[in-house]
């Protein structure tokens, strides 16, 4: 059984075709998004439209949750990101929108070496950051209360794997807004064979120029197509 994760799609249309092509020659059993369709990208509707088109399991990301659900007023927040989610907001259609507020916060996958669970930032808090640094028992306490021999997460932006006793621990990336200083899309697909599963991380290329030139046509920051071209930020 082989599972392909991806997260942090963040409107990028054009990152999320590429990985489509690049799953369709590395074939797998299953596709989970680990959330943010939504957000900084200059595309999420057709994100939505497209991930809800494949049918692949999905959960509920911190921008998805800012853009569908009234957190009521946060004054506090005034970055990037932000202005971002208020135009995403005013693109949406409302049929696109509910199937946002739809997404459950994370899922659970039963494959040959154990139980895979996922979630974008926390079990019940896709805002709330996990931290897969985090001291090896804290890390061995989360994987027990879970009961999972996978775990996976969103939010960084970088391709992160670490295993700590027989618990392997995944960030999968980030399919449109990558930080780890490369572009491309990140993929991760996890071997679920054998005694242990086994992770392969993966960068498709696309045309990120044609995902930049998009962020300035909608007059979005321009320090998003940068980021997007780079693969870091500033």
């Amino acid at each position: 059984m082989r599972v392909a994760f991806i997260s942090d799609i963040h409107g990028n249309i054009h990152a999320l075709t590429a990985v489509k092509r690049f799953l369709s020659d590395n074939i797998v059993n299953q596709v989970v998004v680990v959330g943010d369709l939504v957000g900084y990208g200059a595309s999420p509707g057709p994100v939505i439209d497209f991930v809800k088109r494949e049918g692949w399991l999905t959960g509920l990301g911190s921008s998805d949750m800012r853009v569908a659900i009234d957190l009521g007023d946060r004054n506090d927040r005034k970055g990037v990101a932000d202005q971002v989610l208020a135009w995403t907001k005013k693109m949406l259609t409302p049929e696109q929108m509910d199937f946002l507020r739809r997404l459950p916060p994370g899922g659970r996958i039963t494959t040959p070496v154990g139980r895979v669970r996922f979630f974008h930032g926390s079990p019940h808090d896709p805002e709330q950051r996990l931290d897969l640094m985090a001291n090896e028992r804290d890390l061995e306490t989360l994987a027990e209360s879970l009961g999972a021999r996978v775990v996976v997460i969103g939010g960084s932006h970088v391709p992160f794997t670490r295993t700590i006793g027989e618990t392997t621990f995944l960030d999968p990336g980030s399919v449109g807004l990558t930080l780890n200083h490369e572009p491309g899309a990140d993929v991760a697909i996890v071997d679920c064979v054998g005694r242990k599963p086994k992770v392969s991380l993966h960068k498709v290329t696309y045309d990120f120029a044609s995902s930049a030139f998009d962020i300035m046509a909608w007059n979005l920051p321009p320090v998003i197509a940068d980021v997007i071209k780079t693969g870091r930020m500033g």
